[in-house]
């Protein structure tokens, strides 16, 4: 494949600086060999419009969009921020990866599209309420695993202040590529990849904001994950 590869993030939501950390994220993909550019949009339904209308090869989710059912302390965010998947949005996601896209899903990806079981199926993992929880945002160590992957190949373990995601489910079939744990903690399984249909999925539950994102290592890490989504040299 030749050119520069097409991204189109998907972003915003509530508890998390996105309006910051978006653009930052667009900034490191941008300065990747390949030259990956990014469309950022908090319009979902209508970037999954243009998705489908061609010439994307990557889809970033980096959002925090779900109905925002249960506790009243999202009251105050409802009106702008809740959000229920359309099932033509649902089949244009679903159709881009399968056909061949790539899906980079990133931290809060998980929590996203609450109602939509075949996400979890897709993405590889699906925060669950009522059981799903992380503690307060601190220190934690992305551990790689000693599964061999072009996304993990010769990196080394990293410390960054984020949140830990834990007791998410995950797809069968889903192999661990890296694990992270709070400090005192359980681990579980911070960064994956799989495909999808003819496409290319990989999940990082790191990435709570721009500090995170701007890692060293963490860099390094969405680098090769939006080009190895994307079949392209890493």
């Amino acid at each position: 494949m030749n050119g520069a590869v097409r991204n189109l993030i998907l972003t915003g939501g509530i508890g998390h600086p996105f309006a910051e950390a978006a653009p930052a994220l667009e900034r490191i993909l941008a300065e990747a060999g390949a030259g990956i550019v990014s469309t950022v949009t908090d319009d979902i339904e209508a970037g999954l419009e243009a998705l489908e209308r061609g010439g994307f090869d990557l889809l970033t989710v980096y959002a925090l969009r779900w109905r925002m059912l249960g506790s009243e302390k999202y009251a105050p965010h409802r009106e702008r921020w809740a959000f229920s998947l359309s099932p033509d949005g649902r089949q244009r996601l679903s159709r881009f990866v399968a056909g061949g896209g790539g899906l980079l899903g990133l931290h809060t990806a998980l929590i996203c599209f609450d109602d939509w079981p075949e996400w979890k199926d897709l993405l590889g993992g699906a925060w669950v309420w009522g059981r799903s929880a992380h503690p307060p945002r601190g220190p934690v160590t992305l551990i790689p695993t000693d599964m061999p992957h072009p996304l993990t190949a010769g990196l080394p373990p990293f410390t960054v202040t984020d949140e830990t995601y834990g007791d998410f489910d995950l797809a069968a079939d889903v192999q661990p590529l890296a694990m992270v744990a709070p400090e005192g903690g359980s681990a579980w399984p911070a960064l994956w990849a799989r495909d999808f249909g003819r496409g290319r999925v990989v999940a990082d539950t790191l990435g709570h904001d721009r500090a995170s994102l701007e890692h060293p290592v963490h860099r390094q890490v969405l680098t090769r994950a939006a080009l190895w989504a994307c079949r392209r040299p890493l």
